[in-house]
């Protein structure tokens, strides 16, 4: 194929043409957070495709949970004979509750911040102010999903609504109200909910974010003695701010190194030396932080960011 391009101008060109076209639209989906340090990070929305994938199997998942777990229910009531069928059909009915309002909400407040469904895909919640995705935040965007989705597939499918007498104009309004929330992503160019406006969060790509070794054990030019952090200096920050200090270290400006290292400095109280570089303070506070949390990990103690205080 490579072959048959080199030798068809036509076909190179045709190629070329796709791939800017392609290079364009996902330069479109990348969004700028900058982060409470200051770090500015280049990210991926998630695009309504996606994200409508992602749903659908988190949904089919909670079928195959309810269906599992009222078939133990049932399983379990039916030696109590009526009485134990009535219990069922309530245990039923709170399974049915609990899974729909609590499975997104539960997973989405994991150190992942994401579903089954959009792991999957590789997708994930973040707070549009490139903060700290709050419990608030969560239940807020999850319980707008309610008026969102399951309420407009209720009147799709004729439960309570357009039924019983009721006009067409009525009939009319209620799929119009189901068209609103339900295409309202599409028409925004960050593909948001409702839920995600009134939450203040957006579905991006997750970074893949790992505590590399490379990062650490790639600063031969460090002079380890010039760097000594304190226990204490290293326990202001946790995994998020070492995660937020890599993205800095592998892809960002000179600038923004400066302003993180002047930050991190101010925060935990170190004062420049002479002759010290901001590319080497990073590293060495890189090194010593990971250092740090992997040793308090072996002992089951893991700090997820600054702000816990666990």
């Amino acid at each position: 194929m490579a072959d048959a391009a080199l030798s068809n101008p036509k076909e190179a060109e045709r190629r070329r043409k796709a791939r800017q076209t392609y290079q364009q639209r996902e330069a479109k989906r990348v969004r700028q957070l900058v982060t409470p340090e200051g770090a500015a990070l280049n990210l991926k929305i998630a695009s309504g495709g996606e994200r409508a994938g992602a749903f659908l199997l988190d949904f089919t998942l909670q079928i195959i949970a309810i269906i599992a777990l009222a078939f133990l229910a049932s399983f379990i009531a039916s030696g109590f004979g009526w009485d134990g069928q009535r219990m069922a059909f309530a245990l039923i009915g709170l399974l049915i509750f609990g899974v729909r309002n609590f499975y997104f909400i539960g997973f989405e407040l994991s150190r992942k911040a994401a579903t089954p469904g959009k792991r999957a895909i590789g997708l994930r919640v973040a707070a549009r102010d490139g903060g700290r995705l709050t419990a608030n935040a969560v239940i807020a965007r999850n319980f707008m999903r309610e008026l969102e989705v399951f309420l407009p597939f209720q009147a799709a499918l004729g439960f309570g609504f357009g039924g019983g007498g009721v006009s067409g104009w009525i009939n009319l309004l209620i799929l119009l109200w189901c068209l609103i929330f339900l295409l309202f992503p599409l028409f925004n160019r960050d593909k948001l909910r409702i839920g995600d406006l009134v939450a203040g969060t957006m579905v991006i790509h997750a970074p893949k974010v790992k505590l590399l070794a490379d990062v650490a054990s790639s600063t031969p030019r460090i002079n380890k003695t010039a760097f000594a952090f304190t226990p204490a200096q290293l326990d202001i920050y946790g995994v998020h701010e070492l995660h937020v200090l890599e993205d800095v270290l592998r892809q960002s400006t000179d600038e923004i190194k400066r302003n993180v290292a002047g930050r991190i400095a101010q925060k935990i109280g170190w004062t420049p030396q002479t002759g010290d570089t901001d590319t080497a303070f990073l590293e060495a506070f890189y090194a010593s932080l990971r250092a740090r949390l992997e040793q308090g990990m072996l002992f089951g103690q893991k700090k997820t960011d600054k702000f816990d205080r666990s």
